[in-house]
């Protein structure tokens, strides 16, 4: 690892955990647009600490600042909210999964259009965007940056429709894949989900000011009233005149992402008309119900796995205690310049209680498993704290497939569950017993009380399943490329 400091990041285990790309928060109507758009990135830190980044209109001119880290460090001062007049601003946090951490790849990213100024924050994954960027420039289309997202804009400025609303329209139409935008023009504030609804969008209300946003934790932070769930494939526009709703797709059954309910989402949140916090104890109910053990203590690896862990104990009965504690102030991973102290990693941001664990038969509840690094660890310190069992439960299904959805998924092969079976991921972990929640159980956690509809499934699961509910253009071109590589290599080639 090199002397240079590491990304910030909320997450502790940030080297084994899925990451949600992006937050994304617009509002329309209110003198200090800027500065409630600040508050609500903050609350949307979590969906990604890469970045950050706030565009505003004052009625004639677009004022826009992104920035590298967190919204905290950058959009707390007055002279960067003065920096920022108007009544409407849009506003996004990153967690990049395509083109590098680098400030040219920030959003909102802007343009100026025959029509005026168009910025536009995107949440998700294009699938097809590397395809469609290829025609662009064969087109003359000259890229900025190496986001999906600047895509949208290049289809916007080559339709050939008249108005910049069927020109948005159009290129939405040419995109696959899931996203949730918010789009600031002279005219307005436009929030748009993809046709299947896989990333999440909400209307909120504060005294005249609408809001969109990825989150109602982000409409708590400013006292904002939570409206709606944006629909899957609606379009809303607000302007002064109000607000408008239209369905420019087909329409299509919904399949929002359930790994918001296990992970994404913070527990505060309110989801698919549920509380996160309420199915993640559900969630931890049914992996009692199903994966029961005969042990003394129940113990989430915080701060993810809580919920789930307190639904554990409630159901089976055995007690809940914090086994583990977090270390909150460390922002920035520390140097760690050799082996020996890069051991101590994990401890510097986790610590177990051991006056609670020591001669105990413990259950440690997580979200998920990524890559089994982080499990290692924790197994590993609960045995060094004087458990005499770790038992592992995990509140979701095995982790098998990548996420194409605007989620940074490790490659498949990385992925642990993609090439071991429980048991041999037990054994891996050094564990005494190792279990997931079935994908029925997940599904009944969320209300559905049957469990998963293998013919139409309610949610977007393909990181479990490998259902992939939309097309993979980029990822099936970039396999028939590799495998016309491999063919290559194989058969050799004389000069």
């Amino acid at each position: 690892m090199s002397f240079e400091q590491a990304p910030l990041t909320t997450n502790p285990f940030d080297d084994d955990k899925l990451h949600e790309e992006c937050g994304v928060f617009g509002i329309f109507g209110t003198s200090d647009a800027s500065a409630h758009c600040a508050l609500g990135l903050h609350a949307l830190q979590h969906r990604g600490q890469e970045a950050a980044g706030i565009t505003a209109f004052d009625g004639e001119n677009f004022f826009t600042k992104r920035v590298l880290g967190h919204v905290a460090d950058n959009f707390t001062s007055q002279d960067v909210i003065d920096s920022l007049p108007g009544d409407a601003a849009i506003g996004h946090t990153r967690y990049s999964t395509t083109g590098d951490t680098v400030l040219r790849n920030c959003q909102p990213l802007f343009a100026e259009f025959a029509s005026g100024g168009f910025a536009v924050a995107h949440n998700g994954n294009i699938t097809n965007a590397t395809h469609l960027r290829k025609s662009l420039v064969q087109r003359g289309s000259i890229f900025q940056s190496t986001s999906d997202s600047e895509v949208i804009i290049h289809l916007i400025a080559t339709s050939r429709f008249r108005t910049l609303m069927d020109r948005f329209i159009d290129a939405l139409r040419q995109m696959e894949g899931a996203y949730s935008l918010v789009s600031l023009t002279k005219e307005g504030l436009i929030g748009i989900r993809d046709p299947l609804g896989v990333r999440p969008l909400v209307l909120g209300r504060l005294d005249d000011a609408y809001i969109l946003c990825s989150e109602t934790c982000a409409l708590d932070i400013i006292g904002a009233e939570y409206i709606r769930d944006i629909e899957a494939g609606e379009m809303v526009i607000i302007t002064e005149d109000g607000i408008k709703s239209h369905k420019p797709f087909p329409e299509e059954k919904a399949r929002p992402c359930i790994f918001e309910h296990v992970y994404f989402a913070r527990p505060d949140s309110y989801m698919d008309n549920m509380s996160v916090y309420e199915v993640r104890k559900r969630i931890g109910a049914e992996l009692a119900r199903e994966n029961g053990v005969d042990a003394d203590l129940v113990i989430p690896v915080p701060d993810s796995g809580t919920p789930a862990a307190i639904g554990y104990a409630q159901e089976s009965g055995i007690p809940f205690e914090l086994g583990i504690i977090r270390n909150h102030y460390v922002g920035r991973t520390f140097i760690e310049p050799s082996d020996q102290i890069r051991h101590f990693g994990v401890k510097l941001k986790h610590n177990a209680n051991r006056w609670h664990i020591a001669g105990k038969r413990i259950i440690l509840v997580d979200d998920s498993i990524v890559r089994g690094t982080t499990s290692m660890k924790i197994v590993n310190m609960m045995r060094e704290a004087g458990a005499t069992e770790v038992h592992m439960r995990i509140a979701s299904p095995p982790t098998a497939h990548s996420c194409f959805y605007g989620v940074d998924t490790p490659e498949r092969k990385k992925l642990l569950a993609a090439q071991m079976d429980v048991e041999a991921m037990r054994n891996h972990i050094k564990a005494d017993s190792l279990s997931f929640l079935s994908i029925d159980g997940l599904y009944r956690a969320v209300n559905q009380p049957k469990g998963r509809d293998n013919k139409c499934p309610a949610y977007c699961d393909a990181c479990f399943t490998g259902d992939y509910p939309t097309f993979l253009t980029d990822q099936s071109e970039a396999e028939k490329d590799d495998s016309q590589l491999s063919s290559i290599a194989s058969t050799g080639s004389g000069a």
